[in-house]
Formats: C-alpha cells, structure tokens, sequence
C-alpha cells in the first residue's frame, strides 16, 4: 500500500520535526541552569507536559548563583 518513498518521507520529516522541536528546549534548559539533555524529555509525550510545569514552577539553578 505505501512505497519505500512514502516511508522514508514520514520518517525524515519526524526526524525534521523532533530536531526543529529538541533544539529550543535544549538550549532552554541550559540556559536556566539544568542539563540540556532534559530537552530531549520534550519528544516523549507525557514527559514533555511534566518538564514545562518543572520548568514552569520550580526554582531554577541559574537564580540560585551568587553573581558576587
């Protein structure tokens, strides 16, 4: 029913969209003071609605350090 093409499409553009998605939550989690592998959490889906509340309402790492 599908071609090789087809499948092939579906799967580069998942990869097109998870990188397009994994990149900004990568450099988010960086930026505020956790490890930027937590990024990644965005991809799996009940994960990601657990890391944007983490996110959302705790105290993040980067508030936290003395800036003399």
């Amino acid at each position: 029913m599908f071609s090789n093409g087809m499948w092939f499409g579906h799967w580069l553009w998942m990869l097109v969209i998870a990188v397009l998605v994994v990149i900004p939550a990568w450099r988010i989690c960086k930026r505020i003071g956790y490890p930027g592998w937590m990024g990644i959490l965005i991809l799996i889906p009940l994960a990601n609605l657990i890391l944007l509340y983490f996110i959302a309402f705790s105290n993040w790492p980067i508030d936290n350090r003395a800036d003399g």
